[in-house]
């Protein structure tokens, strides 16, 4: 392998055509497409904004389905708007969907994910963050790969960010590798929520003996918005960032693919990869 291709693919998280186009110029392999990442964590995408960015930029999308912010137990309206929403956009010539239901008491819930993902196939499907919100990893693993055909589980690890949580990941990794050996189809792990470039150099040292081939960023902060004019008083419930407009930098994505770069080819010449 050549020193400077990382096999190491780099997702991006992006809620706008200008958060994409950034994205892409600092170096993402592939982007999750939501609505409203700056406020709850992402919702689905509108149609709009997800043929408008395919359009624009020349990588795989992955669009969100999630109906809401809040919590992941749905209700049957809900599901049925999830399975709506990925009819619609299996026509769109996505790579994939980005989707995950809990029962109340905190374990994946089979059934819906189950539905979902036939709906979903034979496109990718990645388990979403719901994976961490569930009341234990490796019980949550074992759910997801019973379900059969989801590709990849993004998670932080159960903890505030990837950097906290590497010993679950490297369980997570290692679990993985060992028990999709047979599978027909392949699963991984993709680690997300803190990684940048002060965080990835130490989470791929520590994940990449275990198999670690993808990591999920957003790049993204809040940006002064161009309005002049600010109403006093008046606020349509973004608290501080009501001025603010959340945006991927194209200059934090160039700088965490160089260093996936120099880490990975360190790796790669200390196991004798290259």
């Amino acid at each position: 392998m050549h020193h400077c291709d990382s096999p190491v693919i780099i997702e991006v998280c992006v809620d706008s055509v200008r958060s994409a186009l950034n994205a892409v110029r600092g170096g993402a392999d592939r982007l999750e497409v939501c609505g409203n990442l700056g406020v709850g964590g992402g919702t689905t995408p509108s149609m709009g904004l997800l043929k408008t960015i395919q359009s624009a930029v020349d990588v795989p999308t992955m669009a969100m389905i999630r109906p809401r912010t809040g919590d992941f137990l749905y209700s049957k309206e809900e599901i049925e708007v999830m399975l709506e929403d990925i009819r619609i956009f299996k026509q769109q010539g996505i790579r994939g969907v980005v989707l995950g239901a809990l029962t109340a008491n905190g374990r994946i819930d089979v059934a819906v994910t189950k539905r979902l993902v036939d709906e979903a196939l034979p496109l990718e499907v990645c388990f979403h963050r719901a994976f961490d919100m569930t009341r234990d990893p490796a019980e949550a693993l074992r759910d997801v790969m019973s379900i059969g055909g989801v590709s990849r589980i993004l998670t932080s690890g159960h903890g505030q960010t990837v950097l906290q949580s590497l010993d679950t990941l490297k369980q997570l990794c290692q679990t993985t590798r060992k028990l999709t050996e047979d599978l027909p189809w392949v699963l991984r792990i993709l680690p997300g929520s803190g990684i940048n470039p002060e965080t990835v150099g130490p989470v791929l040292d520590a994940l990449l003996p275990f198999g670690l081939l993808e990591i999920h960023l957003s790049g993204g902060s809040w940006v002064e918005s161009g309005m002049v004019h600010r109403q006093g008083g008046l606020g349509m419930g973004v608290g501080e960032n009501e001025w603010k407009v959340w945006e991927t930098s194209e200059a934090k994505v160039r700088e965490v693919r160089g260093l996936v770069s120099v880490v990975w080819a360190g790796y790669a010449s200390s196991v004798d990869l290259v």
